[in-house]
């Protein structure tokens, strides 16, 4: 293994020591390896087909490798940081170690902008001063602001009803949740879990 000397960390590793969840860099653009498998042809050499992910379009595609073919492993740095508002389309964070505030698109926080409030601390996935994912903590608790009873949604005899939350989410819940009650939700599956 190589190391190259640079303010981010970078080492070289053969394709065959490729394995998922690895972190690389590939043509100035940093892959996720979703699954990596050494192919061995009848006639022929063989080679390491790769699954990546690009962690800034979340777009999956193949790629071979030589073997011995060097791979620029990369390492993400992991931060907390805290939700503030919205501005101009760009959600802004505030990272709470260097305590500078931190703008990112619509494209890095996809569906979890449904969950968003002031406050809420996430993790973040740096490479050098590019955050490339975010993740929500696994549950939250948040206020309900409107119920849509069954039979408006036209759904009688129906056990749950929809529940719209302070932050713009639409969630399915029991029938006895009521407006300004505090519910934990799951964010990973995006359902109730339980009134607080």
């Amino acid at each position: 293994m190589k190391t190259k000397n640079n303010d981010k960390k970078r080492t070289l590793i053969p394709s065959v020591q490729l394995v998922p969840g690895m972190t690389v860099e590939i043509g100035n653009k940093i892959y996720r390896i979703e699954s990596s498998v050494k192919v061995t042809a009848a006639r022929g050499a063989a080679f390491i087909k790769v699954n990546l992910r690009e962690l800034l379009t979340d777009k999956v595609f193949e790629k071979n490798f030589k073997p011995e073919q060097e791979i620029e492993e990369v390492t993400m740095q992991e931060k907390i940081i805290v939700y503030l508002y919205l501005e101009n389309k760009k959600y802004v964070f505030l990272d709470i170690e260097e305590l500078t505030q931190i703008h990112l698109d619509q494209t890095i926080i996809s569906d979890k902008a449904d969950y968003l409030k002031e406050g809420i601390e996430l993790k973040a996935s740096f490479y050098g001063d590019t955050v490339f994912a975010v993740e929500l903590p696994q549950f939250l608790e948040l206020t309900v602001m409107k119920t849509q009873e069954p039979q408006e949604m036209g759904l009688m005899g129906a056990s749950l009803k929809l529940a719209h939350l302070e932050t713009g989410a639409k969630v399915e819940v029991p029938l006895f949740v009521e407006v300004g009650d505090i519910i934990k939700i799951d964010t990973v599956s995006g359902e109730f879990v339980q009134r607080v």
